[in-house]
This record gives structure tokens, C-alpha cells and sequence, in this order.
């Protein structure tokens, strides 16, 4: 499975896409977008930090394990870094799979995991 993981602290573009095969039958995209409110308090923005190195490491296996668990090709993982204002992206993930279900399990999963143990921190 091909893995490019990006962190960035320049606006997220959305990737020009190259079908690696043409047994691609689903691409499933998700932007995470900051919201306005956080619980009953209004944002103008989030920032976020990241351990890289440690980070990088940590969505490899995980990446890389729903890879051979749901069947996927290829994932593209983009997280912003420092200030992002509201309405901006602060995450980015394309998913390249034979069907949509293992896509959508795979991107559904990958969240998950990516807020379970990945060291990247938002704050107000």
C-alpha cells in the first residue's frame, strides 16, 4: 500500500490525483474542518502542534496495518500545522481502494486511530 503523509502549516490544496491502477473502482476524500464553536465557547481558530517524527511513525503502522485489513491501494494524509482559522481544513485524507466500502471503513478507521494515539495536539 502506498502511504505519503504530509504535515504542513500552509493552507491544504487538495492534491492533484494519480490512479496508480485501473482496478480503482472508489476514491473516498474527508476534509476536517474547524468549527466555530468549541462546546459552548466561539473560536476564531485552533493551533496545532506535532511530535513529527513520533507522529509519522505512528500513522505508518496504523496506515499500514488498515491497509492490509481493509484491502486499500493507497492513502494520502494531509495535517495542517499552527494557526488554522475556522472554515479552514486542518485535515485531508484520500483513500484509493477496488470498492467504496473498504474505502469508506479504511478512512472511517484511520480517524479513529489518528485521535486515539497520534501526538498531535489543538489548542485554542
Amino acid at each position: 500500500m502506498k502511504i505519503d503523509i504530509k504535515f504542513t502549516p500552509d493552507v491544504i490544496v487538495v492534491p492533484a490525483m494519480e490512479l496508480p491502477s485501473k482496478e480503482i473502482g472508489a476514491v473516498v476524500e474527508f476534509q476536517g474542518l474547524v468549527r466555530e464553536m468549541e462546546g459552548e465557547d466561539a473560536l476564531e481558530g485552533l493551533f496545532y502542534e506535532v511530535y513529527e517524527e513520533m507522529a509519522r511513525n505512528v500513522l505508518e503502522g496504523h496506515l499500514s496495518e488498515l491497509g492490509g485489513i481493509h484491502g486499500c491501494t493507497a492513502v494520502e494524509f494531509i495535517h495542517r500545522l499552527g494557526w488554522v482559522p475556522v472554515g479552514e481544513a486542518s485535515l485531508y485524507i484520500r483513500v484509493l481502494s477496488s470498492h467504496r466500502v473498504e474505502g469508506l471503513r479504511f478512512l472511517a478507521d484511520s480517524i479513529d486511530r489518528l485521535k486515539l494515539d497520534v501526538p498531535i495536539w489543538k489548542r485554542v
